[in-house]
C-alpha cells in the first residue's frame, strides 16, 4: 500500500528515505517533513490507524475467544500490535546454548501501538556509567545534550508525572498525574514502610488536551489502541500529521533488503521487497535513515555488502551487531486479603500504573552494579480470558455454580503484582550476526543470536524477587509462587522477552570502536543515519522510547529524543549543503 501520493516511489529521488515507522522512524518523518524535506517511509508491516482499527470498548464476550491471544497478537486478541516473537516466513536462529526471543511488529507505528507508555528520561548517570562503575562504556554525549529534545517531545506528545527532583530521574514538562487507585494506595503504604521510593508514574497519556488531542477518558484499554488519540503512538501522533504536510509517502508491506551505495560509497537508496507481490523494488534518496528497530537495523547493515563495504555497510569497526542488550526483568504477584470483598467503587484510570518505584539504591554497595525500576499492577480490570490466573490459586477457590461465582466476586481485584525492569551491562558474548545458511521467505539472510547474562544481571533479578516478596508480605499478602532458585536464574526473563533490545550500531567518537557518531550518523557513510535503538551505548533502567524520540528510560522516550535531535541535525546539514 502506498499513500497518499506518488504513483510510483521509483519515479523520483527523495530527500530522505526512512526504513521503519515506529518511534524513531515516526519522529524522523514528523520532524523532516515539517522542515520541508520530501520523505518516503518504508514499513514492513500493514496499514494501521488506531482511530479506526482499534478494538477499544469491545467486550470480551463479543468474541468466542474471550480475548485469548492469537499467533499474531500474543498479548491478547484485542491488543493493538500485530507481530510477535515468531513470524511465519521470517525466521531467526540461535547459537548453541542461547535463549533469546526476538519480537517484531509488522504494522505502521510498530511497537508504539502496544507499549506501556512508560516515558522515562535517561538520567545524567545513565550516559556516563563507565565513569561511575568502570563497566561498559560511556556515551559520547551527556544528559545536557539531550535534555532540550526531551523537553520538546514532552510538549509535542504529552506525558504526565510529578516534580520530584531525584538526581537520576530527571523531571519533565508534565501534565497532572491521575490519582492512585485503591490497590496502588496499599502499595504506596508498603513501599513507604520499606523505605522504597514510590512516586506517580510517568506515562505518555494525556490528562489534559494537547495539540488538538483529547485527554484520556480512563477506559483503561490503552493497549488496544486509543480511538480518541489520548495516548502516544507513532501512527497517529507522528506519521498521521507528517502525511498531512503532503511531503510524506508511506509505503507499507515493504521489506527492506539492503541499503544501496554509489561508486563513492555514499548511500543511494534502499532495495526492498513488495511483500504483496514478491517483486523487488528500489527507492532512491539523498539521505537514508534506518529506524527498523535496533536488531533489524543491524541485520540490514550486515546484509548491505558491496565492494566498498565487504563486511557490511558502515562496519569497518566490526562492531555492527555487537554490544546488544535487553532490559532485565522478572515478575511476582500475590493474593492480598485486604483487597477481598471490597466496597464497589470507581477503579477507572489509564491503561497502566498510576504509581511506580524508580531505583532508590544508587549509592549502596550491592552485589550488582546497575539498578532497576518497579512497575505495579493489579486492580479490577475488565475480566477476560485467563482472568485472575485461575480461581484455584486462591484460598478455598473453586467449585461449581453459585459458590464458584461468589468466589470470583470475592477474590476479583485481590491480586497485586510487581515487575522489575533493570539495566543489562553490554558484554562481548552477546551479539548478533548473519546466519550463513538460513534466509527468510524473500531470500534475505537472517540473524543468528548469541546471548549471555552475567552475575550482575542474575544478582539484580534476585534482588528484585526479594524486594517484591517483601512488599507483598508488608501488605499482608501471600505470594503465588516460590522463590526461583539460582539454577533457574532467579526467574530472569529470557533475552528479548522484555522487548527493549538496544545496540548493534552504537555511537562513539572513535570510528574504530563504534558505528555511528554522536549524531547517530555513520562514521563511514556520511548520508546514512540511525534513529532507532541501535546507536545506544548502554541500556539504563528505563524504557528507551523517550530517548529514541529525543535521540529516544522506557528506551522509547530516549529513542524519541535522539531521533528528534538527529533529524534536526540532518536538516541543518541539508541547509548547509553537506548532504
Amino acid at each position: 500500500m502506498i499513500e497518499p501520493r506518488a504513483p510510483s516511489p521509483q519515479s523520483r529521488v527523495y530527500d530522505v528515505c526512512i526504513v521503519g515507522s515506529g518511534a524513531g522512524g515516526g519522529m524522523a518523518a514528523h520532524a523532516l517533513t515539517r522542515a520541508g524535506a520530501d520523505v518516503i517511509v518504508l514499513e514492513a508491516g500493514v496499514p494501521w490507524d488506531n482511530l479506526k482499527d482499534s478494538a477499544m470498548l469491545t467486550w470480551p464476550y463479543e468474541s468466542p475467544r474471550r480475548g485469548r491471544s492469537t499467533k499474531d497478537h500474543p498479548f491478547g486478541e484485542f491488543d493493538a500490535c500485530i507481530g510477535g516473537w515468531e513470524i511465519e516466513g521470517e525466521p531467526y536462529t540461535r547459537a548453541a546454548g542461547t535463549e533469546f526471543n526476538w519480537w517484531r511488529a509488522r504494522m505502521v507505528g510498530g511497537r508504539t501501538n502496544h507499549w506501556g507508555r512508560i516515558s522515562l528520561r535517561f538520567g545524567p548517570y545513565d550516559f556516563k556509567r563507565k565513569s561511575r562503575d568502570g563497566l561498559g562504556d560511556d556515551w559520547p554525549i551527556s544528559y545536557e545534550d539531550v535534555a532540550p529534545y526531551y523537553d520538546k517531545i514532552d510538549r509535542l506528545i504529552g506525558v504526565f508525572g510529578s516534580k520530584e527532583n531525584l538526581p537520576n530521574e530527571p523531571d519533565g514538562v508534565f501534565q497532572p498525574p491521575p490519582r492512585p487507585r485503591c490497590h496502588e494506595l496499599l502499595v504506596k503504604q508498603a513501599a513507604d514502610k520499606l523505605h522504597i521510593t514510590c512516586i506517580p508514574s510517568r506515562l505518555s497519556i494525556l490528562t489534559r488536551p494537547l495539540n488538538g488531542r483529547a485527554p484520556c477518558h480512563y477506559c483503561g484499554q490503552c493497549n488496544r489502541g486509543c480511538r480518541v488519540n489520548a495516548n502516544f503512538t507513532s501512527t497517529n501522533v507522528l506519521i498521521g500529521p507528517a502525511l498531512t504536510t503532503g511531503r510524506l509517502t508511506l509505503v507499507t508491506n515493504a521489506m527492506a533488503r539492503e541499503v544501496t551505495v554509489d561508486k563513492t560509497g555514499r548511500a543511494s537508496g534502499v532495495a526492498y521487497v513488495d511483500k504483496t507481490t514478491g517483486a523487488d523494488r528500489h527507492v532512491s534518496a539523498k539521505v537514508v535513515v534506518l529506524a527498523a528497530s535496533a536488531l533489524e537495523t543491524a541485520r540490514l547493515l550486515l546484509n548491505s555488502q558491496s565492494s566498498a563495504f565487504p563486511n557490511g555497510l558502515a562496519n569497518g569497526s566490526g562492531t555492527v551487531g555487537k554490544y546488544i542488550t535487553d532490559t532485565t526483568g522478572t515478575d511476582v504477584g500475590g493474593f492480598i486479603p485486604k483487597m477481598m470483598d471490597h466496597v464497589p467503587h470507581n477503579h477507572d484510570g489509564v491503561g497502566g500504573m498510576h504509581l511506580y518505584m524508580p531505583w532508590w539504591l544508587e549509592d549502596r554497595k550491592l552485589d550488582f552494579s546497575r539498578g532497576y525500576h518497579i512497575e505495579v499492577w493489579g486492580g479490577t480490570h475488565v475480566p477476560d480470558y485467563g482472568v485472575m490466573g485461575g480461581i484455584q490459586r486462591y484460598p478455598a477457590g473453586g467449585g461449581y455454580g453459585k459458590q464458584l461465582k461468589d468466589d470470583y466476586r470475592r477474590y476479583y481485584g485481590a491480586t497485586i503484582g510487581f515487575s522489575g525492569r533493570g539495566e543489562m551491562i553490554p558484554n562481548d558474548d552477546t551479539y548478533c550476526e548473519i546466519d550463513p545458511r538460513t534466509v527468510d521467505r524473500w531470500g534475505i539472510p537472517v540473524l543468528r543470536f548469541h546471548w549471555k547474562w552475567s552475575d550482575h544481571e542474575y544478582n539484580q533479578v534476585k534482588h528484585m524477587q526479594e524486594t517484591f516478596r517483601a512488599l507483598i508480605a508488608e501488605m499482608g499478602g501471600e505470594v503465588f509462587s516460590p522463590m526461583p532458585t539460582r539454577e533457574r536464574g532467579y526467574g530472569i526473563a529470557a533475552g528479548g522477552v522484555i522487548i527493549h533490545e538496544l545496540g548493534g550500531a552504537r555511537m562513539g567518537d572513535d570510528p574504530k570502536t563504534s558505528v555511528t557518531n554522536r549524531w547517530s550518523q555513520a562514521h563511514e557513510c556520511k548520508n546514512l543515519f540511525v534513529t532507532d535503538g541501535a546507536p545506544f551505548v548502554s541500556q539504563a533502567d528505563k524504557n528507551p522510547t523517550w530517548t529514541i524520540l529525543a535521540l529516544d528510560k522506557n528506551p522509547t522516550w530516549t529513542i524519541l529524543a535522539l531521533a528528534l535531535r538527529t533529524s534536526e541535525h540532518i536538516t541543518e546539514l541539508i541547509k548547509r549543503g553537506e548532504l
